[in-house]
């Protein structure tokens, strides 16, 4: 079993990067279906083992996939309260989210936000009341707060350009 759970965490590992938390989770399951009459300690003691060995081969690290994780995220336009959920939800703790989070602009992640989905200075269309409304419930829907929004939605192309090249150039 423990040959099993060395071999498995590798194949996991090769293939993503994962947290602690995803690595015992996926090891746990696997090894639930892959052996009929496993107990609960054994379950534990099999992802455990998993853990540590991945531990031990420095391939993993929950501060790395908070960091890496946080960058790919807020180049993709999401806010830091999305990104703070999303790495709960992978098991990641409160202090070393914050720590992934500290250097993150939401000011840049919410105009690259509006440019994928046509808002602000990048929208084409006519600007009507209910327009309006759409594209300030989408920015709070997706965790901006209401100043950023209003900030992004106000902001002629130029700025937005010179948003992106500033950040893009750090």
């Amino acid at each position: 079993m423990l040959s099993w759970a060395r071999n498995s965490a590798v194949y996991r590992l090769e293939r993503q990067m994962m947290t602690e938390k995803q690595l015992f989770d996926a090891i746990t399951r696997k090894a639930r279906q892959k052996f009929e009459d496993i107990s609960q300690e054994q379950l534990k003691a099999v992802a455990d083992f998993a853990v540590k060995f991945a531990y031990d081969l420095n391939a993993l690290n929950d501060a790395d996939y908070a960091q890496v994780s946080t960058q790919s995220a807020v180049r993709s336009g999401k806010s830091k309260r999305a990104i703070a959920q999303k790495l709960s939800v992978k098991g990641i703790d409160r202090e070393t989210a914050a720590v992934a989070l500290e250097a993150t602009d939401d000011l840049y992640a919410a105009v690259v936000f509006a440019r994928k989905r046509g808002f602000g200075p990048f929208r084409r269309g006519v600007l009507d009341d209910k327009r309006k409304a759409k594209e300030q419930s989408a920015f709070a829907r997706n965790g901006f707060s209401f100043e950023i929004g209003r900030k992004v939605f106000e902001m002629s192309s130029g700025e937005a350009e010179s948003v992106l090249r500033k950040d893009a150039a750090t």
